[in-house]
């Protein structure tokens, strides 16, 4: 490990691998410090089209594309009585955009090849602490992750922390991370050998199916597993723990209640032990600080129903890359910089956050707990902002009016009403593109925009004549 560094990078998944490959693209010295020894297994195993442009962006596309992952066609829903799927060639493009991944696969992908784009990766080391002169982090000290004897210290530039969730900064420093009162929901997931096509929905595609109290992912994946995972409320599950004497109890009891799935597994042979995650909603108070930015899991966090992991640890990757390299370049000041990638990365949270929401909301079973218990809150609605944060999905349409008309057709539908369509996003998506970046004068936040060409960075607006 050396002493100091340009910029000192915590994590070696999406998150920390995007924003290091970038940087050290743009021609700055990284260091990259990761826990584990890769390959590691990890969850988050369905990659949404809007990733494709970024791994584009660090050249990693074609070793994805070429490395057999299993093409995700787009989803399947099974929601209460309805049922309907999303097909990603009807966003215009019959080419593969998507994957389902093994993430220990995935992930050492995306970290070798941050290597081979010039940045100093040590694996097996953990970060004890960051050392702060007054507010401005300045240096880590570190520990080999198996010999927790051996350690040093190096110092930086600047510092991000794409920690994941154990949130070196946020946790242990900044005590800044806040739960949110919805999602507090737990997973429990196992893979399976033997499983019958799902034979519904696009090739490849997640099914997306609900239970009484939760719903059940099945992901198919290129070694011939199918990930299938149970979420439900956390009280729920630890009742039921309790009641049936195990996880492995509880998981079976929900697949009774899952036709789609529990016919997927006929003759199928289960193939690992149970894997459980829970608490699936937070946000950190702030994402950058003087020195530091936070990245993907160690900034926000949200439940998986959309499975939006790996898009919003890439896309802050990217953002922290392109605000940190026109900072390094004398091109925008820290604190205009941090500010842009704060708005930006919260505004893309807080969006999926809304309508992760209004999908829960959708299902008819209005007098199962585990769905009521996914509803905003009026205290959550009120920190939220929920009518900015419709205000922002809808991308150029600036008069409140048309936003105040593009939410109510959503609850509209949500109280049957509406078009009919069964799918409660497709309305929502019919008034508005997702267009996530400000990359254009037009979509400036704070006079800023995202610019790719020539080279990656946040530009300013330019000066009325």
């Amino acid at each position: 490990m050396r002493e100091s560094t340009q910029i000192l990078v915590i994590g070696g998944g999406p998150a920390g691998a995007t924003t290091a490959g970038l940087l050290a693209k743009a021609g700055f010295q990284v260091t990259l410090v990761e826990r584990d020894r890769f390959p590691r297994y990890h969850i988050g195993e369905s990659i949404l089209p809007s990733c494709r442009p970024i791994f584009e962006l660090l050249g990693v596309w074609d070793k994805i594309r070429a490395h057999g992952f299993q093409p995700k066609g787009g989803a399947y829903f099974h929601w209460g009585t309805e049922e309907w799927e999303v097909r990603f060639s009807d966003q215009g493009n019959d080419n593969t955009n998507a994957w389902q991944v093994i993430r220990s696969e995935f992930d050492q992908i995306l970290l070798d090849h941050a290597r081979e784009l010039g940045v100093e990766v040590v694996e097996g080391v953990s970060v004890r602490d960051v050392e702060f002169d007054g507010e401005q982090a300045v240096a880590a000290r570190w520990f080999e992750t198996k010999n927790p004897d051996v350690g040093g210290r190096i110092e930086f530039g600047h510092l991000v922390d794409a920690s994941g969730r154990g949130g070196v900064l946020a946790t242990r420093h900044l005590q800044s991370r806040r739960f949110h009162e919805v999602f507090r929901n737990v997973a429990a997931w196992s893979y399976w050998k033997g499983a019958k096509p799902l034979g519904k929905g696009p090739d490849g595609a997640i099914a997306v199916c609900s239970v009484p109290n939760g719903w059940f992912w099945a992901i198919p994946l290129h070694d011939g597993t199918l990930s299938v995972g149970l979420v439900t409320g956390r009280d729920l599950f630890n009742d039921s723990r309790q009641r049936l004497g195990g996880i492995q109890a509880v998981y079976d009891e929900a697949l009774q209640e899952c036709p789609t799935v529990l016919a997927m597994l006929e003759g199928a042979e289960q193939v690992a032990e149970m894997k459980v995650e829970q608490d699936y909603s937070y946000v950190t108070e702030s994402f950058a600080g003087p020195g530091y930015l936070l990245a993907g899991d160690a900034a926000c966090f949200l439940d998986p129903l959309l499975s939006t992991g790996v898009h919003l640890a890439t896309y802050s990757g990217m953002l922290a890359a392109a605000s940190l390299s026109s900072v390094l370049r004398g091109e925008v000041a820290e604190k205009d910089a941090w500010a842009f990638y704060e708005t930006v990365y919260r505004h893309s949270y807080e969006r999926l956050l809304v309508l992760v929401s209004v999908f829960y909301e959708s299902y008819r079973g209005k007098d199962y707990h585990f769905y009521n218990a996914q509803r905003l809150t009026a205290d959550e609605r009120d920190r939220l902002n929920v009518q900015a944060a419709f205000d922002r999905i809808i991308t150029g349409i600036a008069d409140l009016d048309d936003a105040e008309r593009a939410y109510h057709v959503v609850q509209e539908h949500l109280q049957g009403s509406g078009s009919g369509d069964p799918n409660p996003l497709n309305n929502l998506n019919r008034v508005h593109e997702m267009k996530q970046s400000p990359l254009d004068p037009a979509n400036a936040v704070g006079g800023l925009y995202l610019t790719m060409q020539p080279t990656l960075g946040l530009r300013a607006t330019p000066a009325p004549e």
